[in-house]
């Protein structure tokens, strides 16, 4: 599960990157705050 938590937040934080890059300042900063939060080392809102 922690293996498929990591992918997803490195999905969501490359994502949020090229939205920034795009120019979608607001949609960028929510993709990598939000694979921040879910990626190892965050606040998980999967696990306990």
């Amino acid at each position: 599960m922690a293996f498929l938590l990591w992918i997803l937040a490195v999905i969501l934080v490359v994502s949020g990157i090229v939205s920034l890059i795009r120019g979608q300042m607001l949609w960028g900063i929510v993709l990598i705050i939000v694979g921040l939060l879910v990626g190892p080392g965050g606040v998980s809102l999967f696990t306990k």
